[in-house]
C-alpha cells in the first residue's frame, strides 16, 4: 500500500510539472538594424554602419525594432529609393551622395514612456571616404552609442538604453505590404505592428485547465487503488 501511494505521490509530481510548464519562448532584443539597397529591395547589411564604405547612389536604411535576430528583423517601411531621396542634390566633386531612411519603428516596439519620432529620409554629401555611420552622423546628430560601438540612438531616440532583451511575446512590429512603401512622414505609424500581442482566451486558460485536469486524473487514480486495496482486504 505504500509503495503504491508512493508512486501516487510521484506520478502527481510529474504532471504537474509536464502540464505547468510554458511553452518555451526565444528572447527579444531591441535595437536599432542597419540595411542596404540590393536590387530595389531591403536586405541586412553584413557588416556594421561604421565600417560599411558606401559609393555615391546608395541607399542605406535604419530600423528600431524588436526581433530575435537578423531573419526576423523589421525592414525600414520606406523603399529603397535613390532618386526619389536624392534626386535634388546635385553632385559634387569629392563627395558622394548616400540616400538614407531612418525608420525609428512603432509605438509596439517603443521603450516604456516613449514615442517613436515619424520615420524620414534624407540625402547625406559626404567625404568620398566617408562611411555609413559617418553619413548618418553629418545629417540625424545626436548619435548615442555604446561602450562596444553598438549605435543605440540616433537623433535622441531613444532617450536611454541599446539591445536590451525585452519580454518574449512583444510585437515587432514587422511592416505589411502597404507600410514597406510609405512615405517618410506617413502617420501610420501608430497603427502599424499591432494585435500580434494579443493572446486568446483559450491560450490564456490552457495551462491553468491542463494542470487541473492532470492533478484530477491522478487523484483518480489514486482513490481507485485505496478502493481496490480494501475491497481486496474485505
Amino acid at each position: 500500500m505504500r509503495t503504491r501511494l508512493l508512486s501516487l505521490v510521484l506520478a502527481l509530481g510529474a504532471a504537474l510539472t509536464v502540464l505547468g510548464a510554458g511553452p518555451a519562448q526565444a528572447a527579444g532584443y531591441r535595437y536599432w538594424s542597419f540595411w542596404e539597397s540590393s536590387g530595389g529591395k531591403w536586405t541586412y547589411a553584413t557588416q556594421g554602419p561604421a565600417t560599411a564604405k558606401p559609393s555615391d547612389g546608395s541607399v542605406h536604411g535604419f530600423r528600431f525594432s524588436v526581433s530575435e535576430d537578423s531573419g526576423d528583423s523589421a525592414q525600414p517601411r520606406t523603399a529603397p529609393d535613390f532618386e526619389a531621396i536624392c534626386g535634388r542634390t546635385p553632385p559634387r566633386d569629392s563627395t558622394k551622395r548616400i540616400a538614407l531612411v531612418i525608420d525609428p519603428g512603432t509605438p509596439a516596439d517603443a521603450p516604456e514612456g516613449e514615442k517613436p519620432p515619424a520615420s524620414r529620409t534624407v540625402c547625406a554629401q559626404v567625404g568620398e571616404d566617408a562611411t555609413s555611420a559617418e553619413a548618418l552622423a553629418a545629417v540625424a546628430k545626436p548619435l548615442r552609442y555604446n561602450s562596444g560601438a553598438l549605435l543605440c540612438g540616433i537623433t535622441g531616440y531613444p532617450e536611454s538604453g541599446c539591445g536590451e532583451q525585452v519580454a518574449a511575446g512583444k510585437p515587432t512590429g514587422t511592416p505589411s505590404a502597404s507600410d514597406a512603401n510609405a512615405d517618410a512622414g506617413s502617420a501610420t505609424d501608430s497603427a502599424s505592428g499591432s494585435g500580434s500581442a494579443a493572446e486568446s482566451a483559450s491560450d490564456k486558460g490552457g495551462p491553468a485547465v491542463g494542470i487541473i485536469a492532470g492533478i484530477a486524473a491522478v487523484l483518480g487514480l489514486g482513490a481507485a487503488a485505496v478502493w481496490q486495496s480494501r475491497r481486496r482486504r474485505g
